[in-house]
């Protein structure tokens, strides 16, 4: 069984319990994001905070499969459906000393999923 990581089970009750609050909370001041769907990273809490909590909200059935976590750096594998698309992705995070999420990376696939997960996103952010 895989030993527990303080900052991963926080990260789970936030995504699960879909708390914004803490997800602010988690995220650094100077988090730089980037997105699978935009070149250029978006850096700074808020708009991390922005994209990641109208994803929560675009995402359905989302559950985590392989996790693999080396040190302050993690690679969680996750599924979910957008509409009738389902997709697979991989979230690449990396915390800080504090357990604050410094950079957080997105890859998804298949290309229909991700244009199906930009669409919604881009109705909910205008």
């Amino acid at each position: 069984m895989p030993h527990s990581n303080p900052h991963l089970d926080r990260w789970h009750r936030i995504v699960f319990g879909r708390d914004l609050a803490e997800l602010q909370a988690m995220l650094h001041e100077d988090v730089i994001f980037r997105s699978p769907y935009v070149w250029r990273p978006y850096q700074g809490r808020q708009a991390a905070w922005l994209i990641l909590s109208t994803v929560l909200d675009v995402f359905e059935g989302f559950a985590y499969h392989r996790e693999l976590v080396d040190g302050d750096n993690w690679a969680l594998e996750f599924s979910a459906r957008v509409g009738d698309r389902s997709l697979k992705g991989i979230d690449l995070i990396r915390i800080d000393g504090d357990g604050r999420i410094v950079e957080f990376e997105v890859f998804i696939r298949p290309f229909n999923g991700l244009q199906a997960l930009g669409e919604a996103m881009a109705r909910r952010l205008g």
